[in-house]
């Protein structure tokens, strides 16, 4: 069954939502333009999706885990092999009255956060769908629209001015440089010297060690909303050591995959900003538990994008309905990286707000099977 709208009218269900079946794909998307950062260039966007059914209705998610660990640990194959052997069998044939109950079958397993994720994911959307009610509701999230801006990928200093300039005429309330060592100084200096007013951020992607500390300095003089990610991939403490001696933000980004880290870094000032993925973090469980800390320190967060379809992307623009997602996300226009989507909504940027889907309950969008099947590598179903 492939419903084009779940909602109230499908199921009112107050004793939770059984999950009945599953199905599993790896989906390759084109990419439009190459999308290059400090670790490498990314032509395509393979990802595991998830669809878990139950009593009519179907939660949709996708994964964020790279074919190769480059970005975190986890890979595509890992994942997939995980999911079947481990985390699907544990869900399917079971009710569940609360997302948060799935935590008790997750628990047990180490690591692997991405893949924890999108089970966790799907559950939350199948089950606002079940109680017919916007994935954000059931979250705590508030307004029809989040402030988005963009990621800008490794590119000739000219070229990044000619994509700064397309995107600041689009009207998006932020602006990220990817930079990397030998790209930076240069490239900032030029960015903000023709557009001396746009909020800019940089994202090193860890490609930064301690003794680049005068790089990092010299930063301090282009006016940056905040420094995302310049050293390590799993490091917390020597970010506490550049953060002290920078004026401008450090904002966490691979660093944080827990609560407890986000903890750590936020009592040893390692941060400024924290930018949460909820398909890095595990799920919506420890997404919202990493948001409430980091209100409870006063420092606010944003919602970071993996080059998601309109799956993940969904998800993130619910996600950054909560009250401290007070900077603009990654959530930019699909089609800025897709010439077309999995989805049949168009989640589009309009004056630099990204409405939040309301296509029924849940995430609110649908999904296109006729061409999810065309950009589908593999698939597998699963039942009880």
């Amino acid at each position: 069954m492939h419903p084009d709208n779940q909602s109230a009218s499908t199921s009112q269900n107050s004793g939770g939502i059984l999950i009945e079946s599953a199905e599993l794909r790896v989906v390759e998307l084109p990419l439009v333009t190459p999308f290059v950062i400090s670790t490498g260039t990314m032509t395509h966007k393979t990802f595991p999706l998830l669809v878990l059914k139950g009593e009519g209705l179907e939660g949709y998610a996708e994964a964020v885990m790279d074919p190769y660990p480059d970005y975190l640990e986890e890979t595509v194959a890992g994942a997939m092999t995980f999911l079947r052997d481990v985390l699907l069998p544990a869900v399917i044939g079971k009710r569940f009255n609360t997302p948060y109950e799935l935590q008790s079958l997750l628990a047990p397993w180490r690591g692997n956060h991405m893949a924890k994720a999108v089970v966790e994911m799907a559950l939350w959307d199948i089950w606002s769908k079940s109680l017919g009610t916007p994935l954000k509701a059931v979250i705590g999230g508030v307004g029809d629209s989040v402030s988005v801006g963009v990621s800008i990928g490794i590119a000739p200093i000219e070229k990044t001015l000619e994509r700064v300039a397309e995107v600041v005429g689009q009207g998006y309330h932020r602006t990220k440089l990817k930079i990397a060592q030998g790209h930076d100084i240069a490239l900032v200096e030029a960015v903000r010297n023709k557009f001396p007013d746009i909020k800019l951020t940089v994202d090193a992607n860890t490609d930064y060690g301690m003794n680049d500390l005068p790089i990092l300095q010299a930063l301090d003089e282009f006016k940056l909303d905040y420094i995302e990610q310049p050293l390590a991939f799993d490091d917390i403490h020597d970010h506490a050591k550049v953060q002290a001696a920078l004026k401008t933000a450090i904002c966490l980004d691979e660093s944080i995959r827990t609560p407890s880290d986000a903890r750590k870094a936020l009592e040893i000032g390692a941060a400024r900003v924290i930018n949460i993925k909820v398909g890095r973090v595990g799920g919506f469980a420890a997404a919202r538990a990493i948001h409430d800390l980091c209100a409870a320190f006063d420092v606010p967060v944003w919602c970071g994008g993996m080059l998601e379809s309109g799956i993940g992307r969904a998800h993130n623009i619910h996600l950054s309905t909560m009250s401290n997602f007070k900077k603009p996300g990654d959530t930019s226009s699909a089609s800025r990286y897709f010439e077309r989507d999995i989805i049949h909504e168009a989640l589009e940027v309009e004056n630099g707000l990204m409405a939040v889907p309301n296509n029924g309950a849940g995430i609110g969008v649908t999904l296109d099977y006729d061409y999810l099947e065309r950009v589908t590598q593999h698939k597998e179903e699963m039942g009880a």
